[in-house]
């Protein structure tokens, strides 16, 4: 008679089981919970390390594979969770119940910045995280526009309770002033107010606090990341010259910041005509990757010129939500869980236990 199987012999066929992101194994990652045994039928929980984990099939069959493989298992159930690991630098300046804080930027205006700091927000939202958006534009704030979301924030105890657009926690100084009013502020000025965007509001308990930061290089993204260490920075381009020249400034700025740069994207890369399917570069192409490669950062991928991207802005249902299946909305998905595993790769090389926390 077969000895029955044991909780450790699973343990140890688990452990052979990469994850392929951050090339350590499921049992060392600590994502492997509520282990049971029963009649042959071997039942766990994989905990990822990211709601939008773009190998989360893989995982699962990989995982899967290794348990049918050990003798007198009948059958794996395996249930999906995930917990985002925590940047603990953020704690370092202001602790205001981020897990982790994102930087969309470009060196110039004119590039979508804004529309892909909205998609990404919601894409990673979508995913399954929670998810807050600061417009750090206060100059020229776009949020509440484009998430559809006009009622201003509730104060209580002390707080206030920011908007919720499409499942995502809002704070713009939009919501703060009249859409006609110009805000004519000085640097200590916005310093202040990013400071009290961060601090005064109850974000509560969120996984990626998307930021929208104005385009170029001035006070706003210096006195953010003085009140707040950010986890890394996006920058948004499109392929053409004047708008490349400016992403080299961009990346020497949170160079100099000591901000890592999650990537680059090209967006507005190419447009598809609607009726003749034909493809033509307008702004050019391959600026961005060619750019992400002279500066040594990832490049994350191209966003086609879509009308439909524009229409979802402007009637504050961005395109992940108003045409999910779009090329624009698939890639925008697809870049929000690239965002999401770098994040993780990050946090875990800095302390292979945060995944567990």
């Amino acid at each position: 008679m077969a000895a029955a199987l044991t909780a450790q012999q699973v343990m140890v066929a688990l452990g052979r089981v990469k994850e392929p992101e951050l090339q350590r194994d499921l049992v060392t990652l600590n994502m492997v919970r509520k282990l049971t045994i029963q009649d042959g039928v071997v039942s766990f929980q994989l905990v990822l390390t990211t709601p939008a984990c773009p190998l989360k099939s893989e995982i699962e069959s990989s995982a899967r594979a290794a348990v049918m493989a050990l003798p007198g298992v009948r059958r794996v159930d395996i249930t999906m969770d995930s917990s985002v690991p925590v940047d603990r630098r953020l704690t370092g300046k202001l602790d205001i119940g981020v897990k982790n804080a994102l930087a969309v930027a470009s060196g110039k205006g004119g590039v979508g910045k804004s529309t892909m700091a909205a998609n990404l927000a919601l894409a990673l939202s979508q995913s399954g995280a929670r998810v807050g958006l600061l417009d750090a534009d206060v100059y020229g704030p776009n949020i509440p526009l484009m998430m559809g979301v006009r009622e201003r924030p509730v104060a209580e105890d002390g707080h206030l309770l920011p908007p919720v657009g499409h499942g995502v926690k809002l704070m713009s100084m939009g919501f703060l002033v009249d859409a006609d009013t110009p805000v004519i502020w000085r640097g200590p000025m916005i310093h202040t107010a990013l400071r009290q965007f961060l601090t005064d509001v109850a974000w509560g308990d969120i996984d990626y606090l998307v930021v929208d930061l104005p385009p170029g290089t001035g006070d706003a993204s210096l006195s953010l990341v003085q009140s707040l260490s950010l986890t890394g920075a996006v920058i948004v381009t499109t392929p053409q010259d004047v708008a490349l020249a400016d992403v080299i400034k961009s990346v020497g700025m949170f160079a100099q910041l000591q901000v890592p740069i999650l990537g680059v994207i090209e967006n507005m890369s190419y447009f598809v005509c609607g009726h003749c399917g034909q493809r033509t570069d307008i702004f050019s192409h391959g600026g961005g990757r060619l750019m992400a490669e002279r500066t040594h950062v990832p490049f994350l991928g191209e966003v086609p010129l879509d009308p439909v991207v524009r229409a979802g802005g402007d009637s504050g249902q961005p395109v992940v939500v108003s045409e999910p299946r779009s090329p624009a909305a698939t890639a925008i998905r697809r870049i929000a869980s690239q965002i999401a595993a770098r994040i993780s790769v990050m946090a875990m090389q800095g302390d292979p236990q945060a995944a567990t926390r």
